[in-house]
């Protein structure tokens, strides 16, 4: 099942590229005010509503948990880019009188992670990382090193975005960065497949608790998974390209294979960043090889991003929580629309269905502009485990 459809906002304007991977039926009054509603991007509203679903799966109490204690740590590459861009509307239209007051606190980076501690009370560090598309999954690392540290006892953390304006669309279109399947959208997203043809752009907002071990345990919490390594590197290549060769997001996964006390032969599943662009999966293919040698033709590797799009600051994130489900579930994730092979993406990427398959380890790979590469390692949490570092919730 594809996420991917005609945009309605996308279908109103002369923007060549006319699907997108939007969030349906999303209702923003359930969680907030109508006056709040007026004065947040929708980016800043779905980390908020993202945060309270990752309370309430979590049951955390936050009335019975010391608030200077908990914080947030939120990726976004986007922010309010569109609130600004209807601004800017409104500007050209009426001038600048008719602009909204809230704008300044609307399209900031840090809006959505400041709105979220402000709305739970939450008084430890509220933190943005803004580094492009592996920023959720780098702000899931930097929560585990304040729990690490001591600092915290739990962070929310994750990501959110909402780059579905036709200006920003339109900009990555016009980088040949999109595919351009106007005709069939759920068809479009299709990484690792030979006529892959480019991303598919898409919003979102996914939130995690993530809790240190024994505090989790103490209060009988469900825990999902061990996260037990984490690592950044960047390639400084290129703005758009990553570099050829794959060295730095190889290390970046080798670093955190390290961290972690993993050898690679023990990763059961790995989640790839699989943007469906010609050269990006063709050269994750090439840093999976480099990293796990002979093991990576055993090594089942898929991306979500075939169903849900390219959610931008959202997605390393999501594709976590997915981890976390595969873990539980010992199902895989399949990779849809995977329909002709290319000779040079030639690994198990988990065709067009899920499929049972044991898992104790996982990995998941995230990239972005600038050159940018984090990867995490997650470990199916069962009693009596090792405490390692810190735990989905």
């Amino acid at each position: 099942m594809s996420g991917v459809d005609r945009s309605p906002m996308l279908e109103k304007s002369d923007c060549a590229w006319k699907i997108a991977a939007e969030v349906k039926d999303f209702r923003p009054e359930r969680w907030l005010g109508r006056k709040d509603v007026r004065r947040m991007d929708r980016f800043a509203q779905l980390a908020l509503a993202s945060s309270y679903l990752a309370l309430e799966d979590a049951a955390l109490d936050l009335d019975k948990e010391d608030r200077h204690r908990i914080g947030v740590s939120m990726g976004t590459a986007y922010a309010g880019l569109q609130f600004g861009a209807q601004e800017f509307e409104v500007y050209k239209q009426k001038g600048l009188q008719a602009i909204s007051p809230y704008m300044g606190i609307a399209i900031f980076t840090g809006a959505a992670g400041g709105q979220v501690s402000l709305h739970l009370g939450l008084k430890a560090p509220s933190i943005t990382i803004s580094t492009g598309c592996d920023c959720s999954t780098a702000a899931v690392a930097h929560a585990a090193d304040l729990i690490v540290k001591g600092d915290v006892d739990a962070m929310l953390a994750g990501g959110a975005d909402c780059p579905l304006h036709p200006l920003i669309v339109a900009a990555f279109g016009a980088s040949y960065a999109l595919s351009s399947r106007n005709a069939e959208p759920q068809r479009a997203s299709r990484p690792f497949d030979k006529k892959r043809d480019g991303f598919v752009m898409g919003e979102g907002g996914a939130m995690l608790v993530i809790e240190e071990l024994e505090h989790a345990k103490r209060r009988g919490a469900r825990i999902y998974a061990e996260l037990i390594g984490w690592a950044s590197t960047c390639d400084a290549y290129h703005m758009c390209h990553p570099a050829p060769d794959g060295a730095q997001a190889a290390r970046a996964l080798r670093l955190a294979l390290a961290h972690a006390g993993v050898r690679p032969h023990q990763v059961d599943y790995l989640n790839a960043h699989g943007t469906s662009t010609p050269a990006g999966d063709k050269i994750e293919t090439i840093v999976l090889k480099k990293v796990f040698g002979e093991h990576v033709y055993d090594l089942p590797v898929s991306s979500i991003k075939s169903a849900m799009g390219h959610t931008q600051g959202a997605c390393g994130v999501a594709e976590l929580a997915a981890c976390c489900l595969a873990l539980r579930d010992h199902m895989l994730p399949p990779t849809i629309n995977y329909e002709y092979p290319d000779p040079e993406c030639d690994l198990d990427y988990v065709p067009n269905k899920a499929r049972p398959h044991r898992m104790e380890i996982v990995a998941s790979n995230s990239f972005s502009f600038g050159g940018r590469n984090t990867a995490v390692l997650l470990r199916r949490y069962a009693n009596g485990s090792a405490p390692r570092q810190s735990v989905p919730q």
